[in-house]
């Protein structure tokens, strides 16, 4: 049986004719482990009721949140922000976590799952954690880093390691408070937040990369879409 899975789109597009987009990486790594890729789009009023229709979710990167709902101070390096696919996302992952809907939150998500606890994120990782992990080359090009896992996580089980040489990285944003339920359980050299667990809520994973850039055979991303499926 084939398994339908959400997938959040970016912001809506203003520039000439209004749309959603979302790049194509995301569709295809559901695809590539046998999933139905559903686009939602930000602005829908029942997140609960997508989800009663569905499989599992991704909560997709992209842009950064709003200052009001992410607590980082405002900083010139804000791009994409968009308050409308805050409100959706902060909502959609609240009632994922009430429901414990399987869910995958990338870069952006993992964001959006510890702001939707309560938590904080840094407005500018350079400006707290200096250059010497590049977290992103720019706004259009992934960096690479490698990433520490605490042994026992359910996130090491799933990759079968407790340490990725290299990861695709492309964020300039990161936890900064932690919020209720949350645990750390990945670390970049530099100590940024790289993973997380939740409290009560075993069919979430939340990884600050993008497995959806690392979808070749048995490679790490292609485990965790493996993974969403499964839950």
């Amino acid at each position: 049986m084939r398994r339908w899975i959400g997938v959040t789109t970016y912001r809506r597009e203003r520039e000439g004719r209004e749309r959603f987009a979302l790049p194509a990486a995301y569709v295809d790594a559901v695809r590539a482990v046998g999933g139905i890729p559903v686009l939602l789009s930000p602005g829908e009023a029942a997140p609960d009721e997508l989800l009663a229709r569905l499989d599992g979710l991704v909560l997709s990167g992209g842009g950064d949140l709003e200052p009001q709902f992410s607590g980082a101070a405002v900083h010139g390096a804000v791009y994409g922000s968009c308050a409308e696919r805050d409100e959706f996302e902060l909502a959609l992952a609240r009632a994922a976590i009430a429901l414990g809907a399987p869910t995958l939150a990338i870069c952006r998500g993992l964001q959006i799952v510890n702001v939707a606890r309560g938590g904080t994120l840094h407005g500018h990782l350079p400006d707290v954690v200096g250059d010497s992990v590049a977290h992103r080359a720019s706004q259009l090009e992934a960096a690479a880093h490698s990433v520490r896992i605490a042994p026992a996580s359910a996130l090491a089980g799933v990759i079968d390691a407790d340490r990725l040489a290299s990861v695709p990285s492309w964020h300039h944003q990161a936890i900064d408070r932690v919020g209720d339920g949350v645990t750390p359980i990945a670390w970049a050299a530099d100590g940024v937040i790289e993973a997380l667990e939740l409290t009560g809520m075993p069919a979430l994973v939340a990884v600050q990369w993008h497995p959806e850039l690392d979808m070749a055979p048995g490679g790490t991303g292609k485990r965790l879409f493996e993974d969403l499926l499964r839950r």
